[in-house]
């Protein structure tokens, strides 16, 4: 069964160590898995508390528990327990627990730093007036709750509770419904102490009782003048309640002897119940008790219930606290019948883990009632921590892709701004290439613009030119061939035909414009260094006599040509370029 479903309690008594290991279903059930049962072996040579110790581990060690959680319920005769009455003035939980610590503080018989106490409210019955507040206040000494929480600490376990006898058996008793419907009590029998606990309905109260089994086996040794031990196995060997009155003694002295200081202490210890029931009635207003539980390891001793009964006239039985519980298939039931009488505090301790119980007293010191806690809060504090390490991993790994995209997006951008770059340079290139080609195409239609000129200035001369005149020259240039001059008619000197037909050759030559003018343009071009102007240089011959009367006909038909070649000086123009011609 897993380690967390199991629970150890132990009842440190007075002469004895009962432990018991329970399986639970939180809020439904118990089962007994195994259970040891331990008395002390005092000597002379060592302290008590350090038997009680040596016996705690040997316990624990020994018997095969595995739960780790621990509950610890102490003996009644190291608690001091008190019941008080508080006046209802305030339903204040702060204020009436400040009236309980004031209580408390004037019911301790030491300094405050010495002890462990807590107090619990009673719940109100049904006869009470509501003027009162019932609250019960327990209190141990410190140093023996820090011993025992060490050494289960050492022991590696981990203490969770430590209350009293008398309330760990009242929770017991209640799950098993005693004093459900009348007043009853339950005498635990202890070894050192006795404890009475009255039940009636939700009414509860408990008396430690100075007389048990270590009273008679310091009588019978006071008696007999004998050793503890001796006067011990004496008890165990022929301890019985003497019956009295008429009844016929034993055969053996010894055994009488016993049995009438047995019924000594008994009786003693019965004035002592006597006492307390009184105070239970007149205190807490309790009905009488009707029924009597023994309980503890004394009460086996015989006659025990028959000497209660008598005295006390009420029924008498022995408390069987495992009707509530279920017992694992591993517990020896034989064995457990025989004790079974001894183990209702560590029933009324595992309740305390399954559901709420009706005390609920701890006494654990503060320390470890802050271990505790933080242990308690340990998961949360691992799941938190576990937390931010998973919201770091996550977020690493989340930047760690973010960055891993980044790159990737980087990677993708500087390729597509790389190819963006090619296909920019490709189209650059390409622009490049249709510029060139466009001025290629530009060139080109410009000069298929300009395929006619020629034929249309041809046409134009021809149409210009009279009879008798042929030009014999005709050059295009960046300058002038001869210097300009003003327009003018002359004969260049006259020949005869060579053939003899009495014609002359002769020279005319043609310029446009002012001479001064023309040469101050001349220059101006030629200092700017225009390569846009073209000049036309035309030569002309006019066959002709000198004195021939048309050479003025003919000298008007150039001008005339002149004029027009000046109109149509359009047809020569290329990108704006001026044409001028020049008949030199």
């Amino acid at each position: 069964m897993a380690q967390q479903n199991l629970i150890l309690c132990i009842d440190v008594g007075g002469d004895s160590i009962k432990a018991a290991e329970f399986s639970y279903v939180p809020g439904q059930s118990l089962t007994l898995e195994r259970f040891a049962y331990t008395e002390y072996e005092f000597s002379a040579d060592e302290p008590p508390e350090d038997v009680v110790l040596k016996t705690l581990t040997d316990v624990i060690k020994t018997n095969g528990f595995t739960a780790r959680d621990v509950y610890v319920s102490l003996s009644g005769k190291n608690a001091f327990v008190r019941f008080v009455k508080i006046p209802a003035m305030t339903t204040d939980k702060n204020k009436i627990q400040e009236i309980i610590s004031y209580e408390a503080k004037q019911a301790i018989p030491f300094s405050s730093d010495e002890v462990v106490w807590d107090s619990q409210l009673l719940q109100p019955v049904g006869d009470s007036d509501g003027s009162e507040i019932d609250a019960m206040i327990v209190i141990v000494k410190k140093d023996e709750v820090s011993r025992i929480s060490e050494l289960v600490e050492k022991l590696g376990k981990r203490i969770v509770l430590i209350e009293v006898a008398g309330t760990s058996c009242y929770n017991s008793a209640r799950a098993n419904n005693v004093g459900a419907s009348e007043c009853q009590m339950i005498l635990d029998i202890g070894g050192r102490c006795s404890t009475l606990v009255f039940i009636d309905g939700s009414r509860f109260f408990v008396r430690t009782i100075p007389i048990a089994g270590d009273t008679i086996t310091q009588q019978i040794a006071k008696e007999f003048n004998i050793s503890y031990a001796d006067a011990e196995e004496l008890k165990r060997k022929h301890g019985y309640v003497s019956l009295g009155g008429a009844y016929e003694e034993g055969d053996s002295e010894v055994a009488s002897a016993v049995s009438k200081i047995v019924r000594n202490v008994m009786t003693r210890l019965h004035g002592e119940i006597n006492r307390s029931i009184n105070v239970y009635r007149a205190t807490q207003r309790g009905r009488k008790p009707e029924k009597l539980y023994l309980a503890g390891g004394t009460s086996i001793l015989p006659y025990s219930p028959r000497f209660f009964s008598e005295k006390l006239r009420v029924p008498v039985e022995y408390l069987n606290p495992f009707q509530v519980i279920g017992v694992g298939p591993a517990v020896d039931q034989q064995v457990l019948s025989e004790v079974a009488h001894l183990f209702a505090e560590t029933i009324g301790l595992a309740l305390r883990r399954i559901g709420t119980s009706p005390i609920e007293i701890s006494l654990i010191p503060d320390y470890v009632r802050k271990q505790n806690e933080f242990r308690s809060k340990r998961p949360y504090f691992f799941a938190s921590a576990a937390a931010i390490l998973l919201y770091l991993i996550i977020t690493l790994w989340a930047y760690t892709q973010q960055a891993a995209n980044i790159a990737d997006k980087r990677d993708e951008f500087n390729s597509y701004v790389s190819r963006q770059q090619a296909i920019q340079q490709r189209v650059k290139n390409a622009n490049n290439k249709l510029a060139a080609a466009n001025g290629q195409y530009d060139s080109a239609v410009e000069l298929l613009k300009q395929r006619n000129n020629l034929i249309a200035f041809y046409s134009l001369i021809k149409s210009c030119i009279p009879d008798n005149v042929w030009l014999t020259e005709f050059t295009i240039a960046s300058s002038p061939s001869s210097q300009i001059r003003t327009a003018t008619t002359t004969v260049a000197g006259t020949a005869t035909d060579e053939e003899g037909d009495g014609n002359k050759t002769g020279q005319l030559t043609m310029d446009m414009g002012d001479n001064s003018q023309n040469q101050d343009n001349s220059k101006k071009d030629e200092a700017e260094g225009d390569k846009s102007l073209r000049w036309v240089n035309m030569v002309a011959y006019v066959i002709c006599d000198k004195n021939d009367s048309t050479l003025n006909d003919r000298s008007a038909a150039i001008n005339n040509l002149t004029s027009k070649m000046k109109e149509n000086d359009g047809i020569f123009k290329a990108k704006d370029e001026e044409i001028m011609i020049v008949y030199d």
